[in-house]
């Protein structure tokens, strides 16, 4: 039991400096979060968590070495580099011609639940460094967590990983979207630019290593 213990303990640290690092996830939370609210903090995170749930199972059945190919791994980079360009530019574009409001009409309607979580999957499953984490410090702690058990494989591994991402979002998108009543324009379609521009240069990230993977097999 202690042993346990210290493992979560390490791997909930490790997994708290993944959750803060900024990446595409933490802007479209910041970005959504501004446009619809708090409510798009745990609807981004259901996204993100099922592209976790799917590794779980790919970690579970060993596929771990097929996806640790470097043809694998760059075009998931370059795929996912034309999905964040998309996301970004659309945002960025629309917050520079005025084409964004905040949404007066209900957030958690249908429509709205699915593209938040929808957003959410594919700012995941795009980055190429997502995979390679789980690959590698995931797929460690997931060998060390199996020695005690699907039960803590599934609470202490997966639930507590899932948990700080959920805590992280739903902060993210409560900060924003407190003042979404009240904040100005101006500063409205700012905050939406610089989520869009960020998103925007991690698309050219993932691009850039993507092809630089995909170099590599030659």
């Amino acid at each position: 039991m202690p042993e346990l213990i210290t493992i979560s303990l390490t791997w909930w640290l490790i997994s708290l400096s993944g959750v803060l690092m900024p990446g595409p996830v933490a802007a479209v939370a910041i970005s959504e979060g501004a446009r619809r609210g708090f409510v798009a903090g745990p609807l981004i995170t259901v996204g993100h968590a099922a592209a976790e749930i799917a590794m779980l199972v790919v970690l579970g059945v060993g596929l771990t070495q097929v996806l640790k190919q470097p043809a694998v791994v760059g075009l998931i980079g370059v795929l996912g580099g034309v999905v964040l360009a998309w996301m970004g530019w659309g945002i960025t574009s629309a917050a520079w011609r005025n084409a964004i409001e905040p949404p007066r009409g209900n957030a958690s309607a249908g429509p709205a639940r699915l593209a938040l979580i929808r957003a959410g999957l594919l700012t995941t499953v795009g980055n190429p460094y997502w995979l390679l984490w789980w690959l590698t410090v995931g797929a460690s702690y997931f060998v060390l967590f199996s020695r005690f058990g699907w039960p803590a494989l599934i609470v202490l591994f997966y639930v507590g990983h899932t948990t700080l991402d959920l805590a992280w979002n739903c902060f993210l998108a409560l900060v924003v979207g407190a003042g979404r009543g009240r904040i100005a324009p101006g500063v409205y379609r700012g905050v939406l630019g610089v989520c869009g521009v960020f998103v925007m240069a991690m698309s050219v990230y993932f691009l850039v290593s993507g092809v630089g993977f995909l170099r590599g097999i030659r």
